[in-house]
């Protein structure tokens, strides 16, 4: 019988792989520049290229903290538009509620902090009642 600890234990490789291929699923859907998706990871775009050919890399927490909330972000809009495409192209859309101020998430997200995606997140949590 194995311990909790043993069978919690990921291969870190493995898991940066995989967040990787995930944000890179997420971000194609929405239709993102390389320049904007590095932003969101908060890497120079040598980096960003580097892991696209590769589809792996040595991920900070940093990163592994903002892709997580991509993921979230992307979870949240599908719970709360009724179709994909709405929610793909929700992130690019004006938005008049306050956090936006008539500015799309995009724009909020391009200011390259970890608290705009955690605002962003927070926001769609809301709205979904959580």
């Amino acid at each position: 019988m194995h311990s909790f600890q043993e069978k919690s234990k990921i291969n870190p490789a493995k898991k940066n792989a995989v967040a990787l291929k995930a944000f890179f699923k997420i971000t194609d859907k929405w239709g993102l520049t390389s320049e904007e998706e590095s932003i969101l990871l908060g890497i120079p775009l040598s980096t960003l290229y580097r892991w696209k050919n590769k589809k792996d890399g040595v991920l900070s927490h940093d990163t592994l903290e903002r892709i997580s909330y991509v993921l979230g972000i992307y979870k949240a809009l599908r719970i709360l538009l009724p179709t994909e495409d709405t929610a793909n192209q929700w992130i690019k859309k004006t938005n008049q509620a306050f956090l936006f101020n008539g500015k799309s998430a995009l724009d909020k997200l391009m200011q390259g902090h970890v608290i705009d995606l955690a605002d962003v997140r927070r926001y769609l949590d809301a709205e979904r009642g959580w």
